[in-house]
């Protein structure tokens, strides 16, 4: 679980390390930085539509393989970025870090059932789920300064080399892991179709990372133009919100998903409407701080919810999951973008703490309806009418 974690590290530093980047590499290739900036869009589209085509696509593949291959594309794909002659080779070797990234995620995301026990499965997904923020606290951070000393070029090619370290740590102590049965593209509607608890997953995705990041994408001007924060502060405050956020990864782990989002949910509206409000920087980082923490504990509660909804079919919903995620990402920034433009800053969290407000009722609307269902399951069938003997037939079905 560790090699595979330290996978999604380097997949997620890789995919947003052009962040800190951007000036310098448009700066030596010619280029705006506007233009720069389709090095993290395309990766992250790319991203939302191979988690479902990878996790087809493996087939009857051990998966202990695909996870070595995508690495292996992840690392290669540096490497060329850290040689490329012109923009064109930059972003056509961004693209395959997309495929790496979403194909990559969505198979470690199941992974977990099949390498620890049953009672370790919510810690061990946190685990793996703990890449995600660590590589924006450490990962990124450390790429950007590594450019700044010693050129872009160089920052690129040391996540190459860390990403076969970590081929290298997947081939020693990954498992084989045959399929256990095959996935056809078939399967990924008719899991949407037939699944409600899956369904409610993919809701609760697209509400959540939607507000998150209609509001996250623009909290730089939020913390000067609302909180009033000093702009030569704001890049420690960030540093804290990631660190926060490693901490919510995994006290969320191992705890009940439907529970947890509802807190999460309705704890980040809250929090997304002060920030929108009230000004004072201390106001601005102690809600700042309040929203690392909730927010940590979004995407391993996800990843659990989708397991515990198809354990049987848990690479498919978890692909589903991925790809839902990686569009919201585009989603909220879109968003968010229109109503500051529109509107005015402050606009952005307020739109964030909107949807927020939607997905915990959207969690909260299916706790009560699962527990509603569990409960007809359980009574004797001879007490109950026919039309509930059928009705629960059918919530099976």
């Amino acid at each position: 679980m560790g090699a595979v974690a330290l996978g999604i590290f380097c997949l997620i530093t890789s995919e947003l390390l052009p962040v800190g980047l951007l000036t310098s590499v448009g700066a030596e290739l010619g280029v705006s930085d506007g233009t720069a900036g389709l090095m993290v869009t395309v990766p992250g589209i790319v991203a939302a539509f191979c988690a479902p085509l990878v996790t087809v696509g493996a087939g009857r593949l051990d998966r202990r393989f695909v996870l070595v291959g995508l690495i292996a594309l992840m690392a290669v794909a540096n490497l060329v970025v850290a040689l490329a002659p012109g923009f064109g080779v930059v972003l056509a070797a961004r693209l395959l870090v997309g495929v790496s990234v979403g194909g990559f995620w969505a198979i470690a995301g199941g992974i977990a059932v099949r390498l620890v026990p049953e009672r370790h499965v919510g810690r061990a997904t946190a685990l793996v789920f703990g890449g995600v923020p660590t590589a924006s606290v450490l990962g990124v951070p450390a790429g950007t300064l590594l450019g700044e000393l010693g050129g872009w070029r160089t920052a690129f090619a040391a996540v190459g080399g860390l990403g076969l370290l970590t081929l290298a740590a997947l081939l020693l102590l990954l498992p084989p892991l045959p399929p256990t049965r095959r996935i056809t593209f078939a399967q990924l509607p008719a899991l949407l179709r037939h699944n409600r608890g899956v369904r409610a997953g993919v809701a609760v995705t697209f509400l959540m990372v939607t507000g998150q990041f209609a509001a996250y994408t623009f909290v730089r001007p939020i913390l000067q133009d609302v909180s009033g924060v000093g702009a030569g502060f704001v890049s420690t405050l960030l540093l804290g919100y990631g660190a926060a956020g490693v901490a919510g990864n995994f006290l969320a782990g191992g705890r009940d998903a439907h529970r947890t989002l509802l807190a999460v949910g309705a704890s980040l509206a809250v929090i997304l409407a002060l920030i929108a409000t009230l000004s004072g920087a201390v106001a601005g980082t102690v809600l700042l701080l309040a929203w690392g923490l909730a927010f940590g504990g979004v995407g391993v509660s996800l990843q659990s919810w989708m397991i515990k909804a198809a354990p049987d079919e848990a690479e498919v919903a978890s692909s589903l999951m991925v790809a839902m995620f990686n569009l919201a990402i585009a989603a909220g920034a879109l968003s968010g973008g229109l109503v500051v433009d529109g509107i005015s800053v402050s606009a952005a969290p307020l739109t964030g703490a909107g949807l927020m407000g939607l997905a915990a009722v959207t969690v909260w609307v299916t706790s009560v309806s699962r527990r509603a269902r569990a409960t007809v399951a359980a009574a004797p069938a001879q007490v109950l009418p026919a039309t509930a003997r059928e009705g629960s037939a059918a919530d099976h079905r």
